[in-house]
């Protein structure tokens, strides 16, 4: 890269040499000659590099480094409890100076220059200096960069309803602390990105988030996933491997479906959120662990309690403070906005040219039940954008299921006076609605269980688990049946 350098020193000599060296290497040279002027020209000219010496008229180097790292606005916060480094100033400082001790470099490089060069120094010597601070500075773009493209790939949150603004204020709040923080709510009512978010707007956030699906894993698979495990622990453990816990450090690590985490490892998982120490897979070495716990679930973790399968005294150390989400058939004054948002994201272009909805398809949209929540809406617009022939989409590129012809065969809770309308508990008719809607999308899919889920809008291992919780069988019925 050609950098801009700015050289500060007082002796003209010393000047000269500097800026012939920093043009031989390519880079274009800024002078000054005292410490007011180098204030100046840094504010102004923004270089890349700064090279100070110490000893220079009206403001010294030690005072122009300290007033440049005061103004240097980190690209990420830090909180107290994150591991505290030597601060990145902007521009990049190596000090110059004569005067050379080891407690002026130590000071020095606590108020945040890069390197301590002290005179005479050879051109060489100074060649190697320079070209190492403008790869660091190449280095620290290069993972801002890399942050914003990370960032932008993930879905913000769009919402007007007051029910929705509630609890994003409160995750707001939450963000600010290192609470452990429990989200409910539905499958595809965004979770995650209510979690990805109180990251974002953690102190923590240039910190790592890692995300564990707690579902996706057996026990003993779960356990290494999240504690790692030391070299000769089992067979094929040929090193020591970091967990996720320890991936995580001074960030964030989001446990993705809670409620499912098998019964012994809640009680592992419980000792790190109570003393922040774990083992890992095969160790005797305590590791302390400075991270912050975000957890999901579209469970009843109160339920669970109940039955047995999920631990009281995990959830209450889980739930300090709760977010429920609620789901899209409960905030459809959303249903617009949400619309707009997936139509015209930045990620669809390429994808196909910018459509709109007919009055049909909006209709459409209004008209069901969503049980697939903001998810299922992402994939049927995602869907149709690229099925769609024309400009406008109309309601026979949704593919959505057909909605049931007749009332399901629930019992009625109760039948108002003089009326011939039937009224049924909600939860018993969407729960026969939903059992309906699987059953035949299987049957339509000739009981391909990854076919019907494609239709579904739904994941292979969600379907999975919906047919097993409805005690659906995934296979077509025998003649004996």
């Amino acid at each position: 890269m050609r950098a801009k350098i700015l050289i500060v020193d007082d002796d003209p000599d010393i000047l000269l040499s500097l800026q012939n060296r920093v043009s031989f290497m390519g880079h274009e040279p800024l002078t000054a000659t005292n410490g007011k002027e180098a204030l100046r020209l840094i504010g102004e000219e923004e270089p890349d590099l700064v090279l100070l010496d110490l000893k220079i008229p009206d403001i010294t180097g030690l005072e122009v480094l300290k007033q440049v790292g005061a103004a240097s606005v980190p690209s990420r916060p830090q909180n107290e409890e994150t591991t505290q480094t030597t601060p990145y100033t902007t521009p990049l400082i190596v000090i110059l100076t004569a005067y050379g001790t080891i407690e002026l470099a130590v000071q020095a490089m606590q108020l945040g220059a890069f390197d301590f060069v002290p005179k005479p120094f050879t051109a060489d010597h100074l060649t190697v200096v320079i070209n190492k601070a403008l790869d660091t500075v190449a280095l620290h773009r290069h993972v801002e960069t890399l942050r914003k493209e990370v960032d932008a790939q993930f879905e913000p949150i769009v919402s007007t309803t007051k029910r929705m603004s509630d609890q994003l204020t409160v995750a707001k709040q939450a963000a600010a602390s290192s609470a452990t923080v429990l989200l409910l709510g539905e499958t595809g009512t965004g979770k995650e990105v209510v979690a990805r978010a109180i990251h974002r707007w953690s102190p923590r956030s240039s910190k790592p988030f890692i995300a564990v699906n707690c579902a996706a894993f057996p026990e003993n698979l779960l356990e290494n996933e999240l504690f790692g495990h030391e070299k000769g622990a089992f067979t094929g453990a040929a090193k020591r491997e970091p967990g996720k816990i320890e991936i995580a450090e001074g960030g964030t690590l989001f446990l993705d479906e809670i409620g499912d985490m098998p019964f012994t490892m809640q009680s592992h998982l419980l000792r790190v959120l109570h003393d922040r120490t774990f083992y890992r897979v095969g160790g005797t070495q305590e590791v302390r662990a400075n991270v912050r716990f975000l957890a999901a679930t579209n469970k009843d973790l109160k339920q669970a309690i109940r039955q047995g399968t999920f631990r009281e005294d995990l959830y209450f150390r889980l739930a300090v403070i709760t977010i429920a989400l609620p789901p899209l058939r409960e905030r459809m004054e959303d249903l617009s906005t949400l619309i707009e948002h997936f139509l015209n994201r930045p990620s669809n272009v390429g994808l196909c040219k910018h459509l709109t909805l007919s009055d049909d398809a909006f209709q459409a949209l209004q008209r069901y039940h969503w049980p697939g929540n903001v998810r299922e809406l992402e994939n049927i617009l995602t869907r149709a954008l690229i099925l769609c022939p024309g400009d406008t989409i109309e309601p026979e590129h949704f593919s959505l299921p057909a909605l049931p012809t007749s009332i399901p065969s629930t019992p009625p809770v109760h039948q108002e006076p003089n009326s011939d309308l039937l009224f049924f508990s909600y939860h018993q008719s969407m729960d026969a609605y939903s059992q309906k809607l699987l059953e035949t999308a299987l049957r339509r899919n000739g009981w391909n269980q990854t076919k019907a889920a494609a239709e579904l809008g739904l994941q292979r291992t969600y379907l999975t688990k919906l047919l097993r919780q409805k005690q659906i069988p995934g296979k077509p019925p025998t003649a004996s049946d």
